[in-house]
C-alpha cells in the first residue's frame, strides 16, 4: 500500500496535526525537486563508496542490486536517507569512529520511539519531523538513541556495541546493511522485547511505509532473517544492580576509567566499614583515587599484603565488604594489624631417633592475578598446576604442570572453583587470592 500524505487542519489542535504542521515548516525547504534529487544522488553515492569501502574493492566490488520486496506479507519498503544534523544540517553530520554520546536510560529511549508511534509519523527519506529527525528506518532509532543527528544503518553501529541474541532488551536494534543495495535494501528496527519464551517472535518498533509502526515480528525479520545482527547503544546508562546481587560482577569493572553502579556499591560498603574519609564527595559510578585508597585500607585492615592489598576488589574483598566479613577499616591514627601468620609447628623427635619432621610452611603470597592468563611463562603458573594436582584437580593436565600457562591450567582452576560453589565470574578459571589461598591452605 502507497502512503498518501494528508494535509494537516489548519485549526485542529490535536498534537498529531500540530507535529505535522511544525515538521512541514521545516521540511519546506527541502522541497524543491531539482534540490531534492540532488541530495539523494549524493546521498546514494556517499553510500555506495561507503559500502565499496568495506567490501575492499570500491564501487566496482559491488554485485549487481538484487531485487528488493516492495511491501507483501509484511514486508516493508524502506528506503533511508545520508547522514544529516537535526532538519537536515549537512554542518553537524558527519559520525565519529566509536562515538560515545550522551547517556540515556531504556525506558527514556522506548519512550521516545512510543511518541513516534502514537503519531504515526509518516514515512519518508527525506523529510523531517517535529523533533528535527529524519523521518526513515535509520532517523527514528537516531531518534530513540537520542543521537542529536541522522544517522544511516551503516554508520548507526559506530555508536553501538554488538551483542548476542539471548542478550537483547528493549531500547536495543536489530541492522541489516545490504552491499548489493545499500540505501533501499538495508533497515534497522528497535528491539521492544521478546513476544515467547523460545525467543522466536519479538515486538518491533520500525519506521516504514506508511509509517511507524509497532508489532510482533518473526526473529530476525520478515526477509534477510539471517543477516540481522543485534546492536546495543553504547551510551546506555547502566540500571543500578538489584539488592540481592551479591555475586562479584567481575574485576573488569573496577579500575581507571570505569563507569558503572558496581563501582558506587563498593564506595557505598566501604563508607558502612569506615572509609568515609577517604571520600570528599559522596560515591559515584566513576571510580577514582578515592576507591582505590579505600578498597586498599579495607584489604590493609584484614592483614593482607602486597598484591592482596592493591587497593583493587577482587573476589574476597566483594564478598567480605557484602556479608560484612572480617575487621573494618581503623581510623587514619591507628595502624592496621600485622599481616596474618602460620605459627610454626614444634619438631617432634621419633623414639626410633629419626630425624625431626619439618614444621609447615606458611601458604606463598598471592602474586597478583597479572601472573596467570594466555602468554604467562613463571614458576607461579608451575606452583598452581602442582597444588592443583595434589588437591585432586589436574584431570586436564596431558602433561605434568609446567610453567607456561595453558586451557588445561585455566580448566583445573575452574574446575577448583566450581567444586567450591562458586559460579560465573567466580568460576572463570583464573585464580585470585581466595583461589590461591584455598589451594595452598
Amino acid at each position: 500500500m502507497e502512503f498518501t500524505d494528508v494535509e494537516p487542519g489548519a485549526d485542529c489542535a490535536c498534537g498529531g496535526c500540530g507535529a505535522r504542521r511544525r515538521a512541514r515548516l521545516h521540511a519546506a525547504r527541502i522541497e524543491d525537486g531539482g534540490h531534492r534529487a540532488a541530495r539523494g544522488a549524493r546521498r546514494a553515492a556517499l553510500l555506495v563508496a561507503a559500502v565499496g569501502s568495506v567490501l575492499g574493492g570500491g564501487t566496482a566490488a559491488i554485485a549487481a542490486p538484487a531485487p528488493q520486496p516492495t511491501g507483501g506479507a509484511g514486508i516493508p519498503e524502506a528506503p533511508q536517507g545520508g547522514v544529516s544534523g537535526l532538519y537536515g544540517d549537512d554542518t553537524a553530520a558527519a559520525p565519529q569512529p566509536r562515538a560515545v554520546r550522551p547517556a540515556t536510560t531504556r525506558s527514556e529511549i522506548m519512550q521516545r520511539a512510543q511518541t513516534w508511534v502514537d503519531q504515526q509519523v509518516p514515512y519518508s527519506m527525506s523529510r523531517f519531523w517535529s523533533d528535527g529527525y529524519r523521518q526513515d528506518c535509520s532517523g527514528f532509532v537516531s531518534m530513540a538513541w537520542g543521537l542529536g543527528t541522522s544517522q544511516t544503518t551503516w554508520t548507526l553501529p559506530n555508536f553501538a556495541d554488538r551483542i548476542g541474541k539471548d542478550d537483547l532488551q528493549p531500547g536495543d536494534a536489530l541492522i541489516f546493511n545490504n552491499a548489493a543495495n545499500p540505501e533501499s535494501g538495508s533497515h534497522v528496527v528497535l528491539f521492544g522485547g521478546w513476544a515467547d519464551d523460545a525467543h522466536t517472535r519479538y515486538v518491533a518498533l520500525e519506521q516504514t511505509r506508511p509509517g511507524t509502526m509497532k508489532r510482533t515480528n518473526p526473529y530476525a525479520y520478515w526477509s534477510n532473517s539471517g543477516s540481522y545482527l543485534p546492536y546495543r547503544y553504547r551510551g546506555l546508562s547502566q540500571p543500578m544492580p538489584a539488592p540481592d546481587a551479591d555475586a562479584f560482577p567481575g574485576a573488569d569493572r573496577f579500575g581507571p576509567g570505569q563507569v558503572n553502579p558496581y563501582v558506587t556499591r563498593l564506595g557505598e560498603m566501604l563508607v558502612q566499614r569506615g572509609g568515609a574519609r577517604f571520600y570528599h564527595e559522596g560515591p559515584s559510578p566513576d571510580w577514582g583515587e578515592a576507591d582505590r585508597q579505600a578498597t586498599q585500607a579495607f584489604q590493609l585492615a584484614q592483614g593482607w599484603r602486597d598484591a592482596e592489598a592493591d587497593g583493587y576488589p577482587g573476589k574476597d574483598t566483594w564478598d567480605f565488604l557484602v556479608h560484612s566479613k572480617g575487621r573494618d577499616i581503623p581510623p587514619a591514627d591507628v595502624s592496621p594489624p600485622p599481616p596474618a601468620t602460620v605459627p610454626p609447628a614444634p619438631t617432634t623427635q621419633s623414639t626410633q631417633g629419626a630425624p625431626a619432621q619439618p614444621a609447615p610452611q606458611a601458604a606463598p603470597g598471592f602474586p597478583g592475578a597479572d601472573r596467570f592468563g594466555p602468554g604467562q611463562v613463571n614458576d607461579y603458573v608451575r606452583q598452581l598446576g602442582l597444588a592443583l594436582v595434589a588437591k585432586g584437580y589436574g584431570r586436564y593436565y596431558t602433561e605434568g604442570p609446567s610453567p607456561d600457562w595453558s586451557e588445561s591450567d585455566r580448566r583445573n582452576v575452574q574446575a577448583f572453583q566450581l567444586a567450591q560453589g562458586w559460579r560465573g565470574a567466580e568460576a572463570d578459571g583464573y585464580p585470585g587470592p581466595h583461589t590461591w589461598r584455598l589451594l595452598f591452605g
